[in-house]
């Protein structure tokens, strides 16, 4: 818990709850950028250069992939570290599963051996 003066008050804040409003003012700060944006020198220099392709896009590629990728455009992805922590997640938890299931292979192949076989 963290104190924080919020004009003549003071009142206790997690740090969750800063980290929330932080991100939600740079969301805000970042919608107001990108409504003030204007298409730069470089979008008008290519757009003739950019008309062969759209046409290529349009009518050769089928609309299944151009429909894909329009989709990946509208997924949010996860932080890097998120996508670190879960992979990491995912891949001790199949280590721990592949050891478990040849531990258990392992005994079973021993226990069938000595009743079956008498070995």
């Amino acid at each position: 818990m963290a104190k924080v003066k919020l004009g003549k008050k003071e009142q206790s804040v997690t740090v969750r709850e800063q980290n929330l409003s932080n991100e939600k003012e740079q969301l805000k700060a970042s919608v107001k950028t990108e409504k003030k944006s204007k298409p730069g020198f470089l979008k008008k220099f290519f757009r003739p250069i950019a008309v062969p392709f759209k046409w290529i896009n349009r009518h050769l590629v089928p609309k299944y992939i151009r429909n894909a990728f329009g989709e990946l455009r509208n997924i949010t992805w996860p932080q890097r570290k998120l996508s670190r922590q879960l992979t990491t997640a995912v891949m001790l938890f199949a280590i721990v599963f592949a050891i478990v299931v040849s531990a258990l292979d392992y005994g079973l192949d021993k226990v069938f051996k000595k009743v079956f076989l008498h070995e």
